[in-house]
């Protein structure tokens, strides 16, 4: 049966015509888990009608940068960073990504999915249809591996669908200090190979910066996805200028992210390369960054930008992409048409995927209906704008 949502405003979010894609009066035709059609009411095809109340719809959001699964929390070495405790003396008291390393390690699968699910619960709350879960926090081949098996539960525990990243390179643990290159050789790169093996993993990611990775040894970890056969990203240019996006753009990569510190060249070469910049003002807020990300660049060269929460347990402790749209907006000066487009239509190529992130026949019944009228109060307010109904693969879910 045809179920028609009807009397309701639609955002779209297709370019090149009208701001948003918006058609008032307007009604969605929804078979099976795909929009059939779209469209003013008017013209809309005999169907199950549902009243919307002039309300908004999207598409449903997608948060395309998380690292969503990991054990413990690290408000402790907040509170200590505001009394005036340096890196160093965070470290010294276990502070640090050292500390997501032990209590993730020391978590069980069923622990992590049991900690991570209600973070989830936050994102469905604001109309998150798809995230991105990235390893990461285990830096040792079995952690890896169970931050990924938790990563894929989720997508069968909650109604969303979950992408999983593979970020093995995010940080040299303790008992490798001093010994990158065989870290990357003895635990990522047998890591990615057995999550490969698994089916674990759909992308690969990692940490290009002067504290974690220089590009030649992000380039054996891009080298070793490629002969996988899986899309690369990375975490680039947001502390220092490696000139990490412009080689992830060389590798094709799917998306560059944070890019505080991307200049004109990089901006280039992503945009050549279709690229995705994925703006993360999230941790730009919690580190108290000044180096704004290059927007006017991006823009001036083409790069499409997409917006997400980051969320982690250190640097961007957040769950609202709707707060992640409003400080984009705020801090970054992106316009909230550009906000809304980096959580749909482009957070969708940020992660390869060509079947959501707009409202069109064809495309899966990922939307969201909002107690809202006018698509710029997604990023208006100082957090979520209250959701109505969550509909995902064409089953109304919230």
């Amino acid at each position: 049966m045809t179920m028609i949502l009807d009397n309701l405003r639609l955002a779209t979010m297709l370019s090149g015509g009208a701001p948003y894609g918006l058609i008032d009066g307007a009604a969605v035709a929804i078979e099976g888990d795909r929009i059939a059609w779209a469209g003013p009411s008017a013209e809309a095809p005999e169907g199950e009608r549902m009243d919307m109340g002039g309300r908004l719809v999207t598409p449903a959001l997608i948060d395309c940068h998380t690292h969503v699964v990991f054990g413990g929390q690290r408000a402790r070495e907040f509170e200590m960073r505001l009394n005036g405790a340096s890196y160093e003396e965070v470290a010294k008291a276990g502070g640090g990504i050292v500390s997501t390393v032990a209590a993730t390690r020391a978590a069980s699968e069923d622990a992590l999915v049991a900690q991570a699910l209600p973070r989830v619960d936050q994102m469905l709350a604001e109309g998150v249809g798809t995230i991105e879960v990235k390893s990461g926090y285990g830096l040792d081949i079995e952690t890896e591996l169970r931050m990924l098996r938790a990563a894929r539960r989720i997508g069968s525990e909650r109604a969303i669908s979950v992408v999983t990243t593979f970020l093995g390179a995010h940080a040299t643990p303790p008992e490798y200090k001093g010994r990158d290159d065989e870290f990357l050789a003895e635990q990522v790169i047998p890591a990615l190979r057995a999550a490969h093996a698994e089916g674990l993993v759909d992308a690969v990611d990692g940490f290009c910066e002067g504290i974690a990775f220089s590009p030649a040894q992000i380039e054996t970890v891009f080298a070793e996805a490629s002969a996988l056969g899986l899309p690369v990203k990375l975490h680039a240019e947001q502390l220092s200028n490696l000139g990490g996006a412009a080689m992830a753009a060389r590798h094709g990569a799917l998306s560059a992210d944070h890019l505080e510190y991307l200049d004109a060249e990089g901006a280039a070469a992503m945009a050549t390369a279709g690229t995705v910049a994925v703006i993360l003002p999230g941790a730009f807020y919690t580190l108290r960054e000044t180096q704004l990300p290059p927007i006017d660049a991006l823009r001036a060269a083409g790069t499409e930008m997409a917006v997400a929460t980051d969320c982690n347990p250190g640097t961007a402790p957040m769950t609202s992409l709707c707060l992640a749209m409003n400080m984009a907006c705020t801090l970054f000066r992106m316009t909230p048409e550009e906000a809304l487009a980096g959580t749909t239509r482009i957070a969708a190529r940020a992660l390869g995927l060509s079947d959501r992130g707009v409202i069109a026949p064809g495309l899966r019944a990922d939307l969201a209906v909002w107690e809202a009228r006018e698509p710029a109060e997604l990023a208006y307010r100082v957090g979520p704008t209250p959701l109505h109904k969550r509909i995902i693969g064409g089953t109304l879910v919230a």
